[in-house]
């Protein structure tokens, strides 16, 4: 799976993330974030029993469990809040200060400490729910959009999927690969819209897909086969607001081991590259096609059948609009037949792998939509 989904961003150096409700940081910096607490507590002391201001080191002293809620557990801060209450304790007793004023102190630093600890549990609590959710989720990529085995029949595939954000695991971009007595047959689309909605028509797209595929005796049937599936599920949510919505752009691919060629059909996607000798060309329909579940009469809106050579050696590319819309800091389009020209590709993976790393860079990291990636290529 980490193939196949790798959602966030990429550095060098620490990394955090949240864990819990506490930061986790690997990296050089970890012990230094973990000695803050006691930092604080130590310069709360000095201030506060040596210093020239009276009460200087109180503020640090009350920062210092917040500084605990945040790089440790939650035992580890409710030991700091206990341990900075107890400091405020004995420094009060030690420079001599009234009662009045140590009773001041301790509540201001226990009220303090108690608002941080009652945020570190909120967190915790919704840290716990969120990775519940997110698991609930992977399990569901698995079963909605398993990645397909490294190689089917002759064809070597490679597959990346990256989402827009780094919480999400899927959305409503989706590819399958499929062996057929027809040859290889394998789809790449994008649902209409985001969210729950779009994985769901997504789960019905893949699944008309798989069934059909091995049945339908032509690139055309298979579409018409998935147009149906569509339009019976649109019905089936008929109630609901976005049902009309619920359509997905495609591209089906067949590729026939024997003759050396594949066909695609299209449906209003964004056209494949073909990667040959260094040189990039997009493999343009012919007749362009609607998007899937539109619900429009047979035969209107219907793609034609392209077919073209396809060797060893060459990459069948096809990508979904995260990749060809994605924009740099000056708004220019990313560009697959520039960026990926004029290099020597191995492998499938090092196509995908390429053009994912190369997105990144273009976009800074900062992308706005999944990016679909599938990359074919035949094999002996």
């Amino acid at each position: 799976m980490a193939d196949e989904v790798r959602a966030g961003g990429r550095g060098t150096g620490a990394r955090r993330g949240v864990v819990g409700g506490s930061v986790k940081v690997h990296g050089g910096w970890a012990g230094v974030l973990v000695m803050v607490p006691v930092l604080l507590l130590i310069g709360g002391v000095v201030l506060d029993a040596f210093g020239p201001v009276p009460y200087g080191g109180l503020p640090l002293l009350s920062a210092a469990p917040l500084a605990a809620c945040m790089v440790l557990t939650f035992r580890g801060a409710a030991i700091t809040a206990v341990g900075a209450c107890v400091v405020s304790v004995c420094v009060d007793v030690l420079v001599g200060r009234p009662l009045t004023a140590l009773v001041v102190d301790l509540l201001d630093v226990a009220v303090i400490s108690g608002i941080a600890l009652g945020l570190k549990w909120v967190v915790q609590r919704q840290g716990q729910r969120f990775a519940a959710v997110r698991a609930v989720a992977e399990v569901a990529q698995r079963a909605v959009l398993p990645p397909p085995p490294a190689r089917v029949g002759a064809v070597s595939v490679a597959t990346r999927y990256e989402c827009a954000y780094a919480e999400a695991l899927i959305g409503g971009d989706f590819y399958a690969v499929r062996s057929s007595p027809f040859g290889v047959r394998a789809l790449i689309g994008d649902v209409r819209g985001k969210g729950l909605p779009a994985v769901s028509t997504m789960a019905v797209a893949t699944s008309a897909f798989r069934e059909a595929a091995e049945q339908a005796a032509t690139l055309r049937e298979l579409a018409e086969y998935m147009e149906r599936a569509l339009a019976r599920f649109a019905a089936d949510v008929g109630d609901q607001p976005d049902a009309l919505e619920r359509f997905a752009t495609a591209v089906l691919v067949e590729v026939s081991e024997e003759e050396g060629r594949v066909r695609l059909h299209h449906c209003g996607h964004p056209p494949p590259y073909m990667i040959r000798g260094g040189r990039v060309t997009t493999l343009e329909p012919s007749v362009p096609g609607l998007p899937l579940g539109l619900g429009m009469p047979e035969g209107v809106g219907v793609s034609g059948c392209d077919t073209f050579a396809f060797h060893q050696g060459d990459y069948l590319l096809l990508v979904t609009d995260g990749v060809t819309e994605a924009r740099d800091r000056h708004g220019a389009f990313y560009e697959p037949r520039t960026r990926l020209a004029d290099r020597g590709f191995r492998t499938a993976s090092e196509v995908a792998d390429t053009l994912v790393a190369d997105v990144t860079a273009w976009t800074g990291g900062q992308r706005h939509d999944d990016m679909a990636i599938l990359v074919l290529t035949p094999v002996r």
